[in-house]
């Protein structure tokens, strides 16, 4: 039984509630994708790759900053030829010399990891898709600790 309430009819009202539904599930779907930081349409960044002896500790979506400015993420960490591939993902606007050395440092007391870049004073820019192999892995506090313990310091 449809209840006709001022004069609107229940396919109106049907139509109403169905568009209304319609928009709540496009702007959820717009919200994950933001929030999920995933790029739908094209992309504001170029992948560059850089090979580490050790990344422990560093993990996917890490950040990646100069000076302290967030320039980009983390992708994907893949063993190649016994060392650690690191996608990187750099804003476009970023332009990477080729002599620049990426290091993995800790933020703060907690321990995340992350890549900082130092800029190097070459004119030749890194080209999206290639290797990095100018990098510093990650200090093992663990490994330095228990040298110190049995005195090989």
């Amino acid at each position: 039984i449809w209840v006709k309430a001022s004069g609107v009819s229940g396919r109106s009202l049907e139509m109403g509630v169905g568009l209304f539904a319609l928009a709540g599930i496009i702007a959820l779907g717009y919200l994950s994708i933001k929030l999920g930081k995933k790029e739908v349409l094209g992309s504001n960044y170029y992948t560059v790759y850089a090979d580490f002896e050790s990344i422990s500790g560093l993990r996917e979506n890490a950040e990646i900053e100069i000076a302290g400015v967030n320039i980009g993420t983390v992708g994907s960490i893949s063993l190649a030829k016994s060392m650690a591939r690191v996608e990187m993902r750099v804003r476009k606007d970023i332009k990477l010399p080729d002599d620049s050395i990426v290091s993995v440092k800790t933020r703060g007391l907690i321990g995340d990891k992350m890549l900082k870049v130092s800029l190097g004073g070459s004119p030749v820019s890194v080209k999206p898709g290639s290797v990095m192999f100018e990098t510093e892995s990650a200090i093992d506090l663990e490994h330095l600790i228990s040298q110190y313990i049995f005195g090989k310091v």
